[in-house]
């Protein structure tokens, strides 16, 4: 490179070597881009012959399995968000290792002081919270004959049986795992906050109970979370009037809003019964799903062959923890006992 003497030259070099630098950028792009193509052509090829081929040698997980290309791992991820309505409200982040977020315990408060006096120190105290990874997985059995039609959308099979399977199984796990082999579920951290006035019946006034218990930080970005009974059961309550409490629709763009803010339903919560959880309510980004790195997808045919049949393991890995327990806060339906 010369040497600049004037601004021109100077402009001048800086110009070429941010054209080159741009030039080089492009290149990169396009290979990069080249070898995700080849690499998506030959997963797929060989889920359909059982033949592997040398661009799948980096995707391999060393069991057999392979990674599946990233564009195919992003519908899976959002297919998974149609099935798991937590992954509609929390916050997912990608993770590489155990993941660990220190916490603060007790509350901190500023004091008036007169002037000239000294500073009180109190000692902070952390606590962590862990995001782990559990296994998960789901297995399908493809016949020889639907492989060898031309026509089947083997990626398109695969997607809804893994969305349908394991989404239903995450969105169970999130809710109610006891934390063996599975993630631990909502109701062992969120705080019962409410418990409804009558046994075995819910009410609006229980609702706004327990959207004003919810610090006003969390309400802003609030959302309601409960069941398909407890949903049918508050669209019946109705004025003196006759006319229905929850007025807002079935018109209105989904989700539904109680109270203005919006309502998802889960299949997983419990119906309306004495001592039962049916509704939350908070600010669910403070749940964080941790996916540890891409989902696999093995491809079996020994175990089958008899039968004429290839079977596919899908599986992931993943966790889950409400890193904030007051930013969601639960009702529990009032029973004899209580």
């Amino acid at each position: 490179m010369k040497t600049a003497r004037t601004y021109e030259e100077l402009k001048a070099c800086l110009d070429e070597m941010s054209g080159k630098t741009a030039e080089k950028q492009a290149d990169k792009t396009a290979e990069a881009k080249k070898k995700a193509e080849a690499y998506n052509t030959a997963f797929w090829e060989t889920m359909h012959t059982g033949m592997p081929q040398n661009a799948l040698k980096e995707g391999s997980d060393g069991s057999g399995g392979y990674l599946v290309p990233d564009t195919y791992d992003d519908r899976l991820v959002q297919a998974l968000k149609q099935k798991n309505v937590l992954r509609q409200i929390a916050t997912v982040v990608p993770t590489t290792q155990k993941l660990i977020i220190p916490i603060s315990l007790g509350e901190e408060n500023a004091s008036w002081m007169p002037e000239n006096e000294p500073y009180t120190f109190c000692e902070a105290e952390f606590g962590q919270i862990e995001i782990d990874a559990y296994k998960l997985g789901s297995s399908i059995l493809v016949s020889d004959e639907l492989l060898e039609d031309g026509g089947v959308d083997l990626e398109k099979h695969i997607e809804e049986a893994f969305a349908h399977r394991i989404g239903n199984a995450e969105e169970s796990a999130f809710i109610r795992g006891d934390g063996n082999g599975k993630p631990i579920g909502l109701i062992h951290q969120a705080y019962v906050d409410k418990v409804t006035d009558e046994i075995g019946k819910i009410s609006a006034d229980d609702l706004v109970d327990m959207e004003f218990s919810l610090a006003e930080a969390y309400r802003k970005n609030a959302v309601w979370v409960m069941s398909n009974d407890a949903y049918c059961r508050l669209g019946q309550l109705r004025h003196y009037r006759g006319n229905p409490i929850w007025s807002n629709g079935l018109n209105e763009e989904m989700p539904m809003k109680l109270f203005g803010y919006p309502v998802y339903i889960c299949n997983h919560m419990d119906d309306v019964i004495p001592g039962g959880i049916p509704v939350m309510f908070g600010d669910f980004s403070y749940y964080w799903i941790g996916d540890r790195g891409k989902r696999v997808i093995k491809r079996l045919v020994e175990c089958y062959a008899d039968h004429g049949q290839v079977a596919f393991i899908t599986t992931e890995r993943v966790d889950a923890k409400l890193v904030l327990p007051e930013a969601v806060k639960m009702l529990k339906v009032k029973s004899d006992k209580e």
